[in-house]
């Protein structure tokens, strides 16, 4: 009887260790268990918000852009009046400007620069300026070229430029811009230079009367961030009656970063 009570109270322990042991089997289980559906497709709509949202916002960010481009030096190719020998002018098209990019090609922008601007007159042909700052053509001293030497006479203008600008990707490193560029012509000068006589004649007319505000027309073709451009000048360089009439001014030469 006694042999039998211990068999007994060795059985029952035996069942409650089996039983501890699948009840931690159950919560294991259940701890490894995948959650439920309902909170995967929660979890996975918060991870594609939120992805979505930094994507959108970087996208918003290369949108816009502070920039500066556009050196060039170009020379003129057609002036209206007989007069001019050559001009050419230099410039910085965009020393400070914001764009916009449509991430597709295409690309706008506004800036500001500066621009200058130099015709030479023809010989025996030279500049002055009379006493109510009118620009009036002239010659000088004497025709004897033994007599004057290194002759020089230009119209030179100094303005601040503000380029609206519409760039489009070709194909490869290959752009194409257009654009129109308004100019405040802030400051004009005429410079003469003669030898005579083995003395040196330097004159300077200040106070011209040109037209502050014009309007330039801008096409120019990239390769690289290297092209050619054109630029062309409708207005006159002078207020009426207050020196040659100057205009329809073309321009071309060579453009860096636009």
């Amino acid at each position: 009887m006694k042999k039998f009570a211990i068999l007994f109270a060795a059985m029952i322990s035996m069942a409650q260790m089996s039983a501890a042991t699948n009840d931690a089997a159950v919560n294991n289980e259940a701890t490894n268990a995948e959650p439920p559906a309902a909170a995967v497709a929660a979890a996975e709509d918060d991870y594609n918000s939120s992805s979505l949202l930094e994507k959108t916002d970087t996208k918003i960010n290369k949108h816009w852009a502070v920039f500066d481009d556009g050196f060039y030096l170009g020379m003129g190719i057609k002036h209206n009046w007989d007069a001019i020998n050559n001009s050419f002018e230099v410039g910085f098209l965009n020393i400070v400007g914001i764009k916009y990019s449509s991430l597709h090609g295409q690309t706008i922008s506004l800036g500001a620069g500066i621009h200058h601007r130099s015709y030479s007159m023809k010989r025996p042909g030279m500049l002055v300026r009379d006493d109510h700052g009118v620009v009036i053509p002239s010659v000088y001293p004497s025709e004897n070229v033994d007599v004057i030497k290194d002759r020089s006479s230009n119209l030179n203008l100094w303005a601040i430029q503000f380029p609206l600008i519409f760039r489009q990707h070709i194909a490869g490193k290959c752009d194409i811009s257009v654009g129109g560029i308004l100019n405040w012509n802030m400051y004009a000068r005429v410079d003469n230079h003669y030898e005579m006589n083995k003395i040196d004649h330097d004159t300077h007319y200040k106070g011209l009367k040109q037209n502050k505000v014009n309007f330039d027309v801008i096409g120019s073709l990239t390769w690289n961030e290297f092209g050619i451009y054109c630029r062309y000048t409708p207005g006159k360089f002078f207020k009426e009656n207050n020196g040659p009439e100057i205009k329809n001014t073309w321009t071309m030469g060579l453009i860096l970063g636009l």
